[in-house]
């Protein structure tokens, strides 16, 4: 147990696999109440079940991030269920890479949907919890590519993670003091992330590069880190990849 993530409320999106599925597993074995959410309710539903039979506490919420109302509806639950949301770890994302000669713009919405605006949507209802409560804390999840423009191929997964980056620096600048906020900014690692892309050279590039990732638990670390805290410190940002990963 860690004394100061022990009890706390955290709700997690993209939690049916990868980083969020590991995040959540994490830090339940730690104490906290895990509240998760994604589209994929049968592997919510199993994965909740190993939590519970290792002791935690979890509640599932099938949530779409590109649909305001089920996010809004997920926080609401959580709420409900547990009293109060201490974290919400803004974590679904989709990684569709192509050259934009492709014109793959359903691709592009479908970034833009589920990156940018599903990580606007639950700060939209989070947000008035945390004021409420004089407290909270706000994980958003971007990338190695939100911080140098991952092309050819990523250019629009980039543009989305440098808008992470801008509206969780925005955020902070304006709900500081009572409710912190961390982007955590991953390079290479091993989640369903690498398999969101239609275009078959860039798959097969993706594949490569994959070669070296990480394990998804290197980031559930780095968010417990971040949580752990005494609540006068706001770390802001974490960037961290493979020790060979150049870009």
């Amino acid at each position: 147990m860690s004394v100061n993530i022990e009890g706390k409320v955290v709700v997690i999106t993209g939690a049916s696999s990868g980083l969020g599925e590991t995040t959540a597993r994490y830090l339940a074995a730690r104490g906290a109440s895990v509240v998760l959410a994604a589209r994929r309710a049968d592997r919510l539903a199993n994965i909740a079940e190993e939590i519970r039979a290792a002791g935690g506490k979890v509640e599932v919420v099938p949530t779409d991030v590109t649909q305001q109302s089920e996010v809004r509806a997920l926080i609401d639950t959580a709420v409900r269920v547990f009293g109060k949301i201490d974290v919400l770890v803004n974590n679904a994302g989709l990684m569709a890479i192509a050259p934009l000669s492709e014109a793959k713009v359903e691709e592009w919405d479908s970034m833009i949907d589920i990156n940018v605006k599903g990580v606007l949507y639950g700060i939209a209802a989070a947000l008035p919890v945390f004021q409420r409560q004089g407290s909270g804390h706000f994980i958003n999840i971007a990338s190695v590519a939100g911080i140098k423009v991952f092309s050819p191929g990523g250019t629009v997964y980039s543009g989305t993670k440098f808008a992470v980056r801008a509206i969780s620096e925005g955020l902070r600048h304006e709900v500081g003091g009572a409710i912190r906020t961390t982007t955590i900014e991953p390079g290479a690692v091993d989640s369903e992330l690498k398999l969101g892309s239609s275009h078959e050279a860039s798959t097969q590039f993706l594949k490569n590069l994959y070669e070296i990732a990480i394990p998804s638990e290197a980031v559930a670390r780095a968010i417990a880190y971040a949580i752990e805290q005494p609540a006068n410190v706001d770390i802001n940002e974490i960037v961290l990849r493979p020790t060979i990963q150049d870009f």
